[in-house]
Parts: structure tokens; C-alpha cells; sequence
């Protein structure tokens, strides 16, 4: 009976023990785990980004839809992959100097020019009107209402331009923009006596629209309509006295990294002219000027911050219409179907993102032109 009851007591305080053990080890397991897998919350969380790149043999990114990545990088006290993406400048992809940029977006530009010789200054009033010389004739050719300054026809004119011109996308799309030109000019006729004096001042302002027909990472197809009102005193040379309009096509294509064309095509027609010669004739002084333009460009550094590029652009007029004032302005001649071809090559540098800067050189092909040379300096700085 003895040993019964001890054995009770044994096989009880065994089942006791059993229970309190296996309530620590429950309780230490619980700690490890606890220990061994940390709180999980939203900054314990790795996002990766979509997966828009290309895999190398290893596993790691070598590029993605907007630039190079480099391999990821691993710190000591993260084990999170760091993926560092290659900016590339926003002032991109449009290099040309002459032909009208046909990527929309946003940018302030300002350009100066400063051209040699240009003999015939009021073909078709396209650079500013009529010769005021027709005011002191006599005969058919007289005409006391011409807008143009001078009272005799100059040797030729050289002139400086500076423009100032903002170009504004208001939607995050960019598949329109409106810009704003607005010139100053100065003038420095040339010729014994000096037909009217050296001027300067505000030319004539200019509203635009551009529209982006195609926009991919490699082409842009372009619409742009541009007006010009006659802001400028044409008495002194700063305008054309009258207000016309300018639609036209651009093209971008990005042949390869380094190599692209651009391109444009459109017409200037003038709302407006001061009388033709004689001042009974149907025909206005001013004229229809169709424009068309061709330009590579390659990029021979392409770096994170800086790019340097040479471009070289073809650019030409058709007159289609209008007078202009010969060497003996009681015989002035019709200007309509003269061809005007300009070469233009020059560097673009483009540094810290934003900012653009071309210098330029163009020399006239034919022997009809508007000048014989012109130097351009450009800064573009895009948002």
C-alpha cells in the first residue's frame, strides 16, 4: 500500500515537471522566433521597380527604357539592392542652330545674330517693307504711302538681331505648346550718302502654337503655326508693316545613339503689303516665301553631364511672289520664283540637365540671298 502511494506521488510530480518544461520550451521558442524574424511593416518592404530592363548574363540590370543602370550596390548595414539610374540632360534631343527645334516642351531660348551684306533688304518685305525710297520718284514708280525706310536704295545692310522666346507645355503630356518671340534689332546701312541712319529697336513680335503629331524617344513629328504682327517701326527698318502667317512641319529622328536628322518645311504668307510697282498693279509688293531646312547631328561625347555635338544644316527659301528694289528703284524687278540656299555647321554643347549652348557660322550658296554671312550664338534652358 506504502509503495502504491508512492508511486502516485511520482507518476504525479512527473506530470507536473513534463507540463512546466514543455511551457519553457514553448516559451524559448517563441523568443527565438520572435527574435529571429523582426516586426514586418510598410519599411521592412523592398519595392523593386517594373521590371523595364534587359538581363546580362549574371542576373544584374544592364538597361533600362530611360538610360544605363549600374550593377546594384550593397552597403554593410542594408541588404536592399541600390539601383542608381544615369541622368541624361533634359535640354535633349534637338541640336540644330536654324532649323525650329521639334520636340515640345518647355524652354527659354535666346539667340543673337548678327549678319553681313544683305543687298536686297525688302525682297518680298520679308525682312522689313518696301524702300522708302519710292517716296522721292517720279513717274509710275512713285509712291508717297511706302512704309520702308530710306530715301535712297543702301548698298546693302548689315544687321544684329536678338531674340528673346519662350516656349511653354502647360499639360505634363507635352503634346502642345504656345511660345512668344519678341526681336530687337539693329540696323547699319551701308552706302554714300548713308541712305538713312544706323538704328535699333523692337522688330516684330511673334505668337506660335506647336503641336506634337508623333512624340517617341526616337521621332517627333511636329505642327507649328506661328503669326507675326507688325510690332516693329517699319519706318526705320524694324519691321515689315504689315502681319503674316507661318505654318510649318518639323521632323526628329534618332538614327543611332550618337547620329540624328532634323528637318523642317513651311511657308511665310503675308496678310498684308504695301503696293506693288507700279502702284496700279494687281500684285502687292510682298510675297509668299516657302522655307525648308535639312540637318545632322552627332554627338561626340555623351556624357552623364555634358555632350558635346557637331551639326551641320542645309537651309533654303522660295520666293514665290512680291518685288524687290534693284540698284535703280524706278525699275524694280519681280523676285517670284528666286532660290535662296544657306549653309549653316556649328557645335552644341549640353551641360548640368537643363542648359544648351550653339555657336554658329552660315555663309550664303547662291547668289541671290538674304546675307552673305551670319554668325549665331544660342542658349536654350529647358524645364
Amino acid at each position: 500500500m506504502r509503495r502504491m502511494g508512492c508511486f502516485v506521488c511520482l507518476l504525479f510530480a512527473s506530470i507536473i515537471l513534463s507540463a512546466a518544461a514543455a511551457a519553457g520550451q514553448s516559451h524559448d521558442q517563441n523568443l527565438t522566433l520572435q527574435e529571429t524574424l523582426p516586426s514586418i511593416s510598410a519599411s521592412n518592404i523592398i519595392r523593386f521597380p517594373e521590371p523595364s530592363f534587359i538581363l546580362r548574363n549574371g542576373g544584374l540590370p544592364l538597361f533600362d527604357s530611360y538610360g544605363l543602370l549600374e550593377p546594384p550596390r550593397y552597403s554593410d548595414s542594408s541588404n536592399k539592392p541600390q539601383i542608381k539610374r544615369v541622368k541624361r540632360t533634359t535640354i535633349d534631343p534637338s541640336m540644330v542652330g536654324y532649323i525650329d527645334n521639334a520636340v515640345v516642351h518647355s524652354e527659354i531660348r535666346i539667340r543673337f545674330d548678327a549678319a553681313l551684306d544683305d543687298q536686297t533688304p525688302d525682297r518680298a518685305e520679308f525682312f522689313y517693307a518696301k524702300c522708302g525710297c519710292y517716296a522721292f520718284l517720279q513717274g509710275s514708280a512713285y509712291d508717297p504711302k511706302t512704309p520702308g525706310p530710306g530715301s535712297s536704295v543702301p548698298k546693302d545692310v548689315n544687321f544684329q538681331q536678338l531674340y528673346f522666346r519662350g516656349e511653354y507645355a502647360p499639360f505634363p503630356s507635352q503634346h502642345f505648346s504656345l511660345t512668344l518671340q519678341l526681336p530687337i534689332r539693329w540696323l547699319q546701312p551701308q552706302g554714300t550718302p548713308q541712305p538713312f541712319p544706323s538704328t535699333g529697336g523692337v522688330g516684330d513680335v511673334m505668337v506660335g502654337l506647336k503641336v506634337a503629331v508623333l512624340a517617341t524617344p526616337r521621332t517627333d513629328l511636329t505642327l507649328q503655326f506661328n503669326s507675326y504682327m507688325p510690332t516693329g517701326d517699319a519706318g526705320v527698318g524694324l519691321g515689315t508693316h504689315h502681319y503674316s502667317v507661318e505654318p510649318s512641319v518639323l521632323y526628329y529622328q534618332r538614327l543611332s545613339e550618337p547620329l540624328a536628322i532634323e528637318g523642317e518645311f513651311g511657308a511665310t504668307h503675308p496678310l498684308g503689303s504695301s503696293s506693288g510697282v507700279p502702284t496700279s498693279s494687281p500684285n502687292g509688293f510682298a510675297g509668299d516665301v516657302l522655307f525648308y531646312g535639312a540637318g545632322p547631328s552627332y554627338r561626340f561625347i555623351n556624357d552623364e553631364k555634358f555632350s558635346l555635338s557637331g551639326v551641320a544644316e542645309v537651309v533654303g527659301w522660295n520666293v514665290r511672289g512680291g518685288f524687290v528694289t534693284g540698284r535703280a528703284p524706278g525699275n524694280p524687278g519681280s523676285t517670284a520664283g528666286v532660290n535662296i540656299v544657306n549653309m549653316k555647321v556649328g557645335p552644341r554643347i549640353s551641360f548640368k540637365e537643363h542648359n544648351s549652348l550653339y555657336v554658329g557660322y552660315g555663309i550664303a550658296l547662291t547668289s541671290q540671298n538674304w546675307y552673305r554671312e551670319i554668325f549665331r550664338i544660342e542658349y536654350r534652358y529647358a524645364f
